[in-house]
């Protein structure tokens, strides 16, 4: 019997199961396809959290390992482990090490440069490294801090991808969906909350429009959610959802008829550029849902949407008005908002796409 290849991944923050983590596990999972046997450095097996989080399951449990690269564990250690793979993903803290396992890849998901200092000790350790991006934002970022990368846009699920728009009952719901928490690219849901009152203030059209906040919470952001809720109490058109499962959040894209996505408002993004959104995934489920995507325009989202054709881009309060208002009012121009953004997402993100991207990228260099 021929044996099975091995692809290892050690990331730091994959607990947090944000859309990032799902990029690369998605990455693992096409590898298991082609043969692969997946192993993860990680001291607890995750495989039930991925199926809950991101419906995403492999055909063979994964082999979750104790994780050798914390300080007090020996180099030699590390190197006689590591060189038993023929592939090997790191997303970086902003530390690194060597590797000779046959291949290495450094997946870069946020455009943060205090991650990527390469001094001349990094640059030794990632002599044998390559880097890939999860858009061109990030590509561009990193590519300013002297670090060449590839691009590998993420898929969406074929539940996304298969979806009839046609037969979805669309209500006057705004939805937001992103982590509440304040930290790096926060979905800055109290400047949503704010805008929201005052949208439904300003004219009797918004007077039936509900804002639903979709997010994970973790203990550590429960105060910040307690704010939320103190700023959403005067309004029971603002319901805040804390920690949906997968099936929940796919109803809530087929009943809402738009998407906010505020992140980054109000960023510079050349100045703080992992505070903007790096890639956007939320806004491409939103948009293979008949769900019509207004997003900030920054990052991104920047790639993703061609202004007033498949979703609208906004770079303040009154544009972003202006647009909804007229959007709100013109059932055509909804309808081919929508068929061009299903249309788009179909075409470019489904899973064989994503497939060619990683052989490209990863098999067959």
């Amino acid at each position: 019997m021929k044996k099975r290849k091995k692809a290892a991944l050690y990331d730091p923050y994959l607990d947090v199961l944000g859309g990032g983590e799902k990029h690369i596990l998605s990455i693992l999972k096409v590898l298991e396809n082609e043969e692969y046997e997946i192993h993860i450095f990680w001291d607890k097996n995750l495989q039930d959290d991925f199926k809950v989080q991101f419906d995403l399951s492999f055909k063979y449990v994964p082999t979750f390992l104790p994780n050798i690269f914390q300080k007090k564990t020996a180099f030699l250690k590390k190197i006689l482990t590591l060189k038993n793979y023929d592939c090997f993903f790191y997303v970086t803290d902003g530390s690194y090490f060597f590797s000779n396992a046959k291949k290495n890849f450094v997946f870069c998901m946020v455009p943060n440069k205090s991650l990527y200092n390469m001094n001349f000790v990094n640059k030794l350790k990632t002599a044998n490294f390559r880097f890939i991006a999860n858009s061109k934002f990030t590509q561009s970022r990193v590519l300013a801090w002297g670090i060449k990368s590839k691009v590998i846009y993420p898929y969406l699920d074929d539940r996304f991808i298969k979806q009839d728009i046609r037969v979805l009952p669309k209500e006057k719901i705004i939805l937001s969906v992103g982590r509440f928490f304040r930290q790096l690219h926060a979905k800055q849901h109290k400047s949503l909350i704010s805008f929201f009152k005052k949208l439904k203030a300003s004219s009797a059209l918004y007077k039936d429009f509900k804002l639903v906040l979709v997010g994970g919470l973790r203990g550590e952001d429960k105060d910040y959610f307690e704010e939320l809720k103190e700023a959403a109490k005067q309004e029971s058109s603002i319901i805040l959802k804390p920690n949906v499962l997968f099936d929940e959040l796919f109803t809530w894209y087929g009943k809402a008829g738009f998407l906010w996505h505020f992140t980054g408002f109000g960023i510079d993004e050349t100045k703080y550029p992992q505070r903007v959104e790096h890639l956007g995934i939320v806004p491409l489920e939103a948009m293979a849902m008949g769900c019509i995507a207004f997003c900030y325009n920054a990052g991104g989202p920047r790639e993703l949407i061609d202004d007033g054709k498949n979703g609208f881009l906004f770079t303040s309060e009154n544009e972003l008005v202006e647009k909804m208002t007229r959007l709100a009012q013109d059932q055509m121009l909804q309808k081919r908002i929508q068929n061009e953004a299903k249309e788009y997402v179909r075409k470019h993100f489904n899973y064989e796409v994503f497939r060619k991207r990683v052989r490209e990228a990863i098999l067959e260099n």
